[in-house]
């Protein structure tokens, strides 16, 4: 046999290599890592940033060993990563991780189930089918609404914003999976002015270019102007926001969503962060009729705290929705189960619903409501800290989200940066209505009211530098 067919030296010591004593390693190198979360700098310093040159490096011609590779991860790697595990990082959208979330991910790394078919791996199958109903529950959404498990929101919505583009060809009467989208029925695009980026760039794959797009001025909150709305009619995809990235503000649901759905618009919303704000009884005035929409993105990776790399896309029209995401191949052995591929635009992905699942089942209903009550509560106490100290609030703070400004555009600059060099805590700037704005995203578990406490210390103690 040996004299007949190739067999390679490498892969035979690979196949020789035990598991247990890299995870062994892996485990060691990560328990300290966590261990020191929360007294490290929450940016890396500038000598951890040039020390990643360390990587510039051509390939080796020889296999190195695990030792050595997970040696340089963490000599290297370390210390150079983003506390964002930790409580004081207030930057962009990003939630913690709940501990038993990262247990379920190294086990599932360990399974490397592919959650394509229900033939590939049927636990994953069930799991994702136990995420679809719980989820819906919790969210308080139509019971005919199915879930695709992707790796984010700006998957989520390109799934989302493909079916609802689907939806109303069909309605037309022209099959756009037949006959493409040249020559197709003119569809009208309608979103607010403070739309996210990503529904701009879903858009453009679909063939919704940037010239057919309705944009409708925002308010001083960035919620679309009813006043300003056009004429709906089963022609108009319409996309709202649960959630603006900057002021946190939701859409008029109540209002805009039955004058939608009596012109048969498509209706998605954009619920990267907020949609979540579904399961609090607190939050009732801001979700009202938000159920009333055709499909959701949301991301589980940010208010929820599930790992990294958790879209989830939401439809009440199955058979559109499994029409926009099918495919087929002699190969491919579909059966009476879930099998996940029908609702993503992936097909091979891994087991991510896996780390949902443990996610929901670690708060429970009450943990959700809870977690994103929480999360409101700090942002108000961030906020109540910062201006009883001189700072200027731009936004109504009514999710998790706080728009800081300081004299004038220039020191509003000059704050953040200082604030990010110190270490103390993170966060980032944006633009708010021609105002440079310090903003602060209260997004993790983690954070406590003392992490709140020291932060805006930090920042009030550097505005008295600046001054």
């Amino acid at each position: 046999m040996k004299d007949k067919y190739f067999e390679s030296e490498i892969l035979k010591k690979l196949r020789e290599t035990t598991f247990l004593s890299a995870l062994d390693l892996s485990r060691d190198l990560s328990f300290k890592y966590l261990e020191n979360i929360n007294s490290r700098a929450v940016y890396p310093s500038e000598d951890a940033i040039r020390n990643l040159s360390n990587f510039n490096e051509p390939l080796g011609v020889n296999p190195e060993s695990t030792e050595k590779i997970l040696g340089m991860l963490d000599k290297y790697g370390s210390p150079a990563t983003v506390a964002q595990t930790g409580g004081r990082y207030f930057g962009f959208v990003n939630g913690g991780i709940i501990p038993v979330a990262l247990s379920a991910k190294w086990l599932i790394d360990c399974w490397d189930q592919n959650a394509a078919l229900y033939v590939m791996s049927p636990v994953t199958s069930k799991i994702e089918e136990v995420c679809e109903s719980w989820i819906k529950g919790l969210l308080k959404l139509p019971e005919d609404t199915v879930a695709g498990f992707v790796g984010g929101s700006s998957a989520a919505t390109l799934c989302g914003l493909t079916a609802g583009r689907n939806y109303i060809l069909n309605n037309l009467g022209y099959d756009v999976a037949k006959k493409g989208i040249f020559g197709a029925p003119e569809i009208k695009v309608v979103v607010g002015e403070q739309a996210h980026s990503t529904i701009y760039k879903a858009l453009s794959i679909i063939g919704l270019g940037a010239e057919r797009i309705i944009k409708i001025p925002s308010d001083s909150q960035g919620r679309m102007r009813i006043d300003k709305l056009p004429k709906l009619d089963n022609r108009t995809l319409l996309i709202l926001q649960a959630g603006n990235v900057n002021s946190g503000a939701f859409d008029d649901f109540e209002n805009i969503c039955p004058i939608a759905n009596k012109a048969n618009a498509w209706v998605h919303v954009d619920g990267a962060f907020g949609l979540w704000a579904l399961a609090s009884d607190n939050m009732k005035y801001l979700t009202k009729s938000l159920d009333l929409a055709d499909s959701w993105s949301v991301d589980a990776h940010k208010t929820l705290n599930s790992p990294y790399d958790n879209g989830i896309i939401l439809c009440r029209h199955k058979d559109t929705f499994i029409n926009a995401m099918h495919m087929t191949g002699s190969y491919i052995i579909y059966s009476d189960n879930r099998d996940g591929m029908l609702y993503t635009a992936e097909m091979s992905r891994r087991a991510r619903a896996i780390e949902l699942w443990a996610t929901l089942k670690a708060l429970g209903s009450k943990g959700v409501s809870e977690l994103v009550d929480e999360l409101h509560s700090k942002a108000k106490y961030f906020s109540e800290l910062l201006r009883s100290n001189g700072l200027e609030i731009l936004n109504d703070v009514v999710f998790n989200q706080v728009l800081v400004h300081y004299k004038d555009n220039n020191s509003t600059e000059k704050l953040i940066q200082k604030v990010q060099q110190s270490g103390v805590c993170w966060l980032g700037g944006a633009s708010w209505q021609g105002k440079s704005v310090m903003r602060i995203s209260v997004s993790s578990f983690k954070t406590s009211y003392q992490d709140i406490q020291i932060s805006a210390e930090e920042i009030i103690r550097i505005v008295k530098e600046l001054n």
